[in-house]
């Protein structure tokens, strides 16, 4: 209370003036037409930029929340996809399975679960990815990340809430990727240097390779689905030693701007894994 006094001692030729100044408005405001519609036009247009100011800042600040609200509406999305369905083999038997999703006997291949990006690195030669997603939450060894605009790596370690992901970016990833335009099929892998450049290896000279050709995930990876973005042609040299290019790709994915990815399960993963494994085995 001593305070409230103080401070009306010290500013009262101030707040009389303010007072005295209000008052005058509201009696011109009152008296004069010319003066009442002068004030209601500005007064209506100040609280209309009060309130668009208020509304910007509003939704800055939940741009958090639609983020993941959009990345579970895209996960439901994908996993509603007819392109990640498979026909099941039915010439001996019928097989009743927990992935059948409808009368036409189509199984579900993929199953997509966002999670967000709690840590990353670009500038490494070996990058990895945090994501705030783990094995309570349906995450598993193996399981291959994308983004909207691409492929981004694969999981290689697994907590209870948490996964680590081997980036793209990364001097010991390979992922198996196939020119669109024709299906011929190499390897993506990363030199080390930048991080907006990947390589192509293992197509064939005799493949009609052009500038701005768009690469994709192949059909021969267990964990990607296949025609998943990986980038575009940006420059192609002849191999001498080899009959193959080796061709540099313009990511297609930002790195340094993930913020929610999607982790995708192959439901015959694990199969097919086991299968490949046995015969590796049998080779070595």
């Amino acid at each position: 209370m001593k305070n409230i006094i103080l401070f009306i001692r010290n500013y009262f030729t101030l707040i009389c003036f303010v007072a005295l100044q209000v008052t005058c408005i509201l009696m011109l405001n009152k008296s004069s037409k010319t003066h009442e519609a002068f004030f209601s036009f500005y007064g209506n247009e100040f609280v209309s930029n009060v309130n668009k100011l208020h509304n910007n800042i509003f939704v800055y600040f939940n741009l958090r929340e639609v983020n993941k609200q959009l990345a579970d509406e895209n996960s439901r999305l994908k996993y509603q996809a007819i392109v990640n369905q498979i026909v099941p083999d039915n010439t001996h038997k019928i097989v009743i399975d927990s992935t059948l999703k409808d009368t036409s006997g189509r199984y579900r291949k993929y199953t997509f679960f966002p999670a967000a990006v709690v840590g990353n690195s670009t500038t490494l030669q070996n990058n990895f990815i945090t994501l705030e997603r783990g094995s309570l939450q349906g995450v598993q060894l193996g399981m291959s990340v994308i983004a909207p605009q691409g492929v981004v790596g694969t999981v290689l370690y697994v907590s209870e809430n948490f996964s680590i992901v081997m980036s793209i970016l990364n001097r010991s990833s390979r992922v198996s990727a196939m020119l669109k335009k024709d299906n011929n099929a190499g390897s993506i892998e990363w030199s080390g240097e930048n991080p907006l450049l990947l390589t192509l290896k293992n197509i064939p000279k005799s493949v009609k390779v052009n500038i701005g050709d768009t690469v994709v995930t192949s059909s021969y990876s267990a964990n990607f689905p296949s025609n998943i973005m990986v980038g575009t042609i940006a420059a192609k040299t002849a191999d001498q030693s080899s009959n193959f290019y080796t061709l540099k790709v313009n990511a297609s994915t930002s790195f340094g701007s993930l913020q929610y990815v999607y982790l995708v399960k192959n439901v015959r993963y694990e199969e097919q894994k086991a299968l490949e494994t046995k015969v590796q085995k049998t080779n070595d």
